[in-house]
Order: C-alpha cells, then sequence, then structure tokens
C-alpha cells in the first residue's frame, strides 16, 4: 500500500491570540489552591514566616521556563511585576537576592513541580479538535529526548553521559524525558524524568500502565518490545506501533484492504516460552516522496476490525506520530530558547526546572487550543513562538498573594 505525503499550510494570522489573554496564564491554568494543596501534600509547607514562600517559588519555578535566558533576579522582576501582593509585602519589599532565590528553590525541591504537572495536566482535545481522533479514539503519541545538563558531578553522577564517538563521553551529563503527547493539540499530559543511562523503554513502562481505555497510542519502532506492548495493551488502550520490517507475527488472516492478521509472541524473558500470543493487525505500506526506493513501513494495531479503521486510515493516522517530534522542538529549541543547557546544578533543582518546563509548555499549549476554538483553527497551525511571546507578558496582569489566603 502507498500512502501520499500530504502538505502542510500555516495560517495567515494569529492576532486573535493575544485576544484571550486577560489574566496570568500561570495563575489560570494553577490556580493558587491547587499550588498549596500539593505544597502540602509533599511537606513544603513553610513551618516560619518567609520571605520566599513555597507558593511563590513554584510559581517561579514555571516562569524561569518561560524566560529561560534571564537571570533568577530577571525572572523574579518578569514574574512579579504588575503582581497583586497584599500580606507582608503590601508597603515595603525589596527584590530577593540570587542567594535568597537559590536556597528557597532547595527548600522547596522538584515533587511539588512533578506533582502539580500530575494534578492538572490533562488531555484537552474537544470532539470538534482537529488531528485529535480516529474511530472515536483519541489520537497520542509516546516517545522520548534527552536534554543536556549543566556539568557537575552531581549531575553528571546522577544523570550520566551519552557515549559519543571514539568511545569518548559527551561534553554534558544528559535528562532524559519520556513522554506521552497530544497529536492534536501538542499538549503533554504525562511525563517521566530520569538518568540518560537509563533505557527509553524502561522509562516508558512508568506511563504505559498509565494509559486509558479511549486513547489510540503511537509509537515508533525503537519502543517496540513485547513486554511493553502487553503492558499498554492491558490498560485497554488501542495501539499503533511502528516495528521494524524484520520482525515477523505469525500469519493468521489476510484482510480485504490488504492488512493482515497475526499473531506475536514474546521473545525474551524467563517465562516466553509460556507466555500466550497477542492477536495484532499487521498494515505494510510505503510512502510515495518520489524516491526511487522508498521506505517500507511496518505498523501493528490493536484495532483489528477494518470496518472500524481501514489499513489506508491506519497509515495516516500513524503519521500523527511526529507531532510529538514537534512537542520536543517547542521545548528544546523554542521555549528553551538557544541556551544549551539547563541552569540546574543539582539533581533535584534539574528535575525542578524540568518539570517546570512541562508545566509551562503545558500552560502554553493550553491557551493556544483556547485560542484555536475561538477562532476556528486547527491548534496545530498557530505559531508556538507567537503564543511563548505573548505568555511572556501575561505574567504582568497575573493576581496572587505570597501568603496562604
Amino acid at each position: 500500500m502507498t500512502v501520499p505525503r500530504s502538505g502542510w499550510v500555516k495560517p495567515e494570522s494569529d492576532r486573535r491570540l493575544s485576544d484571550l489573554v486577560s489574566v496570568g496564564l500561570l495563575t489560570r491554568v494553577f490556580p493558587a489552591g491547587v499550588v498549596d494543596a500539593v505544597v502540602a501534600a509533599a511537606g513544603r509547607t513553610e513551618l516560619r514566616q518567609r520571605a520566599l514562600p513555597a507558593r511563590v517559588v513554584t510559581y517561579f519555578a514555571i516562569g524561569m521556563a518561560l524566560h529561560s535566558e534571564g537571570s533568577y533576579e530577571d525572572v523574579f522582576a518578569q514574574l512579579t511585576d504588575g503582581l497583586s501582593w497584599t500580606t507582608g509585602w503590601e508597603q515595603s519589599w525589596s527584590p530577593p537576592t540570587k542567594s535568597a532565590i537559590f536556597q528557597a528553590r532547595s527548600r522547596l525541591g522538584y515533587e511539588p513541580l512533578r506533582d502539580l504537572f500530575a494534578r492538572v495536566a490533562r488531555p484537552v482535545a474537544g470532539a470538534d479538535t482537529p488531528g485529535s481522533w480516529l474511530a472515536g479514539r483519541r489520537l497520542v503519541a509516546i516517545d522520548g529526548t534527552c536534554v543536556d545538563v549543566p556539568d557537575t558531578p552531581a549531575n553528571a553522577d546522577f544523570f550520566g553521559r551519552p557515549p559519543a564517538s571514539r568511545g569518548e563521553q559527551s561534553a554534558f551529563p544528559q535528562a532524559r524525558l519520556v513522554a506521552v503527547a497530544e497529536c492534536g493539540t501538542h499538549a503533554i499530559f504525562d511525563a517521566v524524568l530520569g538518568a540518560c543511562r537509563t533505557s527509553e523503554i524502561e522509562m516508558a513502562r512508568a506511563l504505559a500502565g498509565r494509559l486509558e481505555p479511549g486513547m489510540l497510542v503511537l509509537a515508533d519502532r525503537g519502543l517496540y518490545g513485547f513486554k511493553l506492548w502487553s503492558q499498554a495493551a492491558g490498560t485497554g488502550a488501542d495501539l499503533l506501533w511502528r516495528v521494524k520490517t524484520t520482525l515477523r507475527p505469525r500469519h493468521v488472516q489476510t484482510l480485504p484492504d490488504g492488512s493482515w492478521l497475526a499473531r506475536i509472541v514474546a521473545t525474551s524473558g524467563a517465562n516466553r516460552a509460556g507466555t500466550p500470543p497477542l492477536n495484532v493487525r499487521v498494515v505494510d505500506y510505503t510512502i510515495d516522496d518520489g524516491r526511487d526506493n522508498p521506505e517500507h513501513y511496518r505498523l501493528l494495531a490493536t484495532i483489528l476490525d477494518p470496518d472500524q479503521a481501514s489499513a489506508t486510515q491506519l497509515a495516516s493516522a500513524y503519521a500523527q506520530r511526529w507531532e510529538i517530534e514537534s512537542v520536543f522542538d517547542e521545548l528544546k529549541s523554542h521555549q528553551r530558547g538557544p541556551r544549551a543547557v539547563l541552569r540546574s546544578k543539582s539533581p533535584q533543582l534539574v528535575q525542578q526546572e524540568m518539570w517546570g518546563h512541562l508545566c509551562c509548555h503545558y500552560a502554553i499549549r493550553t491557551l493556544m487550543l483556547d485560542a484555536a476554538t475561538h477562532a476556528g483553527h486547527d491548534p496545530d497551525r498557530i505559531s508556538f513562538v507567537a503564543a511563548l511571546r505573548i505568555t511572556r507578558r501575561s505574567l504582568s496582569h497575573s493576581s496572587f498573594s505570597p501568603s496562604q489566603p
């Protein structure tokens, strides 16, 4: 089967995006009450009055992702510009020093940011959001990427360094991120962080158990393994994963649309001989992109009935997997900016910074979906860079108290 390559058209304008920003986006997506709750659950609530309460530092950790090139003092100035500070700072206040902010970040740790993301981040596509559904199932993709972190002994020991050419190691330690994102909105709604020495497959197992019925999960061939497939399919979610063409499922039946039913078996593990096979549907195709020797694709799917989704529909839907590559580009190239590495010099603060980036990206993507829905556009066709710029400006319209309500 051959699938034509579709084009992409950028919208003429995204001016309506700014019309929807009336309050600070961070406080709208992450309300102060929710921040206080995750701080308390993590045991980070202050035992005495501090100049930098945990709530403020939590917002600061997200704000760092918006202003990744700024110093601590610059980020704090952007975050507090125009804020309505009430209790404690009403009459007199001086900006905190870099040392005070660092100590406050260290007291907070990464757990409140991780738990805030887990509490708030959800799939956001509506029933009419373009590119978000196939056969009544929500299109999501799972994949991983690595991020350079500062070259400190603590970071190198915790995260490790990937190998480089000629047996050498890379210049920087790296943290690994594996995430699940909505294809139609680019919203990351689940993620795990770890060391680069930990494989994507191993980290993906932590996410696979949290998939849900009603999802159609897309994954590239690097993630396939019988154990991971079995775990993900066991959640009730449907799967559409590319596999290597050297994988030879056992043929059962050829279907009218050219796809075929097959069985896959465990090929490793102590009890592989006693592990029952799983039924799958196989879709083989190439993409007509003008090359003399087009690349061959082999997909495995849990949707066995071609009346629910034809082979052509499945092959076209798999192309949506590349949306998560765009998500990682948004995080690493645009939101983080040209900075080569993160700023945090300890594993705990690297994780805090990474969860802050994930919270920030989710907030921006929420804004973009609102704008797209309001204007009748596909959210993928709105400029992420424009939304990032508008979100930075929106902070000056925020309103929250640094103290408990």
